[in-house]
């Protein structure tokens, strides 16, 4: 990104730039040319809150647990270099340094939740190296909220696979503080306590004494886990409220004249400093999120279906069709488990072990979460950022990704290509083994970079995953960068 930002100019975007304040110093100026695109678009705004705060009600549309991670990292074990760096330069640097660091996380994390829920070991490593070099990989390492969140639910998921539950909702509910989204993971623990009063209920009358007092346990344990990850959105909306809305809530620093200036050029409703309330404080349930996503970004059911549109359209295509690939190969391998919701007892499961791979039984819950995503997204938002959504909320897009290379890739399910390796690229673990990773002559082997030294010999389906991945890999690096559009 600091090559890209280097060679191509900036484009003149209408997006939201604050004033950067007094000028910079050479350790300024030397930390913006290396890191300074990773400051692109929403970017922009989460600096802006790290180091002002809510001081604009647009700025409500992001929630606040990805800036105060960076305002504590920028003031904690980064404040010694405040002599050489001014706040946002040190704000930028955490964010760099907090992301590349989730990033990686994330993707260990999502090797967890595979092994426990797709019962196998190639799918999981392939998924995660696959995440590694993910179509939103641009949005893992910029300042936005997407690495953090994607640590997040997907260490709650992997938890909550482990039977943790409050554990797993404690990080589901940071997770819902970093971005809204969150709020749909409550599904995970509704679907667990379903699917446990299904199988209670399904034992018979012997085993089901005390129905009554079990069945108000399981929906308490689904009700106040679900309450929990709702709570931060909750709490933050009531914040916003009291600070546009209500009194004595103001900025919690004296505002420059040029904050002010650019409030009264852009028309920004700056906190606790109009008189006339905004339209939301007077609702029912007064939701700045959902006012402000309406008021200044023009979301909502069926507003982007335009013809100028197409082209964004056409940009979240390959995300859409992956995805809708994916739930329909689930209904398809098994319409009965899906009919059913999975919450029927089925014999072969009691007699031999469930089936693994991307089919397999425990997968329906994530398939129906990337599908709702999915349907979401595509009606109701800015459909280009389905990729970045998408890609760092819901585990199915690698995992899906992964089948399609394991399944219809011969070079995986070879012994040795030029004889670069004596083992195939994948190594199961035998039963009792300790192996933890695919490994080829004594060193751990990467399918995906196998792969791609040997373009030319792989299928036309491994290289239209694989040329999705790398080429939005590489034109997010190029575009975002430089204020071009993209997702």
């Amino acid at each position: 990104q600091a090559l890209f930002n280097l060679l191509l100019p900036d484009h003149a975007a209408d997006a939201f730039s604050p004033p950067r304040g007094p000028e910079l110093s050479c350790w300024d100026a030397l930390l913006e040319r290396l890191l300074g695109g990773l400051s692109r678009w929403d970017a922009e705004h989460l600096l802006f809150i790290a180091e002002r705060g809510y001081l604009y009600e647009h700025n409500c549309a992001f929630l606040p647990l990805y800036p105060l991670s960076l305002r504590a990292l920028a003031q904690g074990p980064l404040r010694p270099l405040a002599p050489w760096l001014r706040p946002r330069s040190r704000l930028l640097l955490s964010a760099a340094l907090l992301n590349w660091l989730l990033a990686a996380l994330a993707a260990a994390a999502l090797y967890r939740l595979g092994l426990a829920v797709l019962g196998c070991r190639r799918l999981p490593f392939l998924a995660a190296l696959l995440f590694s070099v993910s179509p939103a990989g641009v949005f893992l390492a910029a300042a936005y909220s997407e690495s953090m969140f994607s640590c997040l639910a997907f260490s709650a998921m992997w938890l909550l696979e482990k039977g943790q539950s409050w554990l797993s909702g404690l990080l589901f509910a940071l997770a819902t503080g970093a971005r809204a989204n969150g709020l749909v993971n409550a599904g995970f623990f509704l679907y667990s306590g379903a699917r446990r009063l299904a199988l209670l209920l399904q034992e018979g009358s012997g085993a089901a004494r005390g129905v009554w007092r079990q069945l108000l346990g399981l929906m308490a344990s689904a009700a106040l886990p679900c309450a929990g990850v709702a709570l931060p959105f909750a709490v933050f909306q009531y914040y916003a409220y009291m600070r546009f809305c209500g009194s004595g809530w103001g900025p919690e620093q004296p505002v420059p004249s040029s904050l002010l200036q650019l409030a009264l050029d852009k028309g920004y409703r700056v906190a606790a400093m109009d008189e006339v309330k905004p339209p939301w404080c007077s609702q029912p349930f007064p939701l700045v999120y959902t006012y402000v996503q309406d008021s200044y970004w023009n979301v909502g059911f069926l507003r982007y279906f335009e013809l100028k549109q197409i082209p964004n359209f056409l940009l979240a295509l390959p995300v859409t069709l992956l995805s809708s690939w994916a739930a329909w190969t689930y209904v398809v391998a098994d319409p009965r488990h899906c009919l059913t919701l999975g919450l029927e007892r089925r014999k072969s499961e009691e007699e031999s072990k469930p089936r693994a791979g991307f089919c397999c039984p425990a997968a329906f819950v994530y398939v129906v979460h990337a599908t709702v995503l999915l349907v979401f997204g595509f009606l109701c938002m800015h459909v280009q950022v389905l990729t970045r959504f998408l890609g760092s909320s819901s585990p199915v897009l690698y995992w899906f990704s992964a089948h399609l290379l394991q399944e219809h890739e011969p070079l995986l399910r070879t012994e040795g290509i030029d004889n670069e390796t004596t083992a195939s690229p994948f190594k199961e673990e035998t039963p009792g083994g300790e192996s933890a990773a695919p490994c080829g002559k004594g060193t751990c082997a990467n399918p995906v970079w196998m792969l791609l030294r040997n373009w030319r010999l792989i299928t036309p389906l491994s290289k239209c995953v694989l040329g999705f991945f790398l080429s939005y890999w590489l034109l997010g690096l190029i575009l975002h960068c430089n204020f071009l559009p993209w997702t």
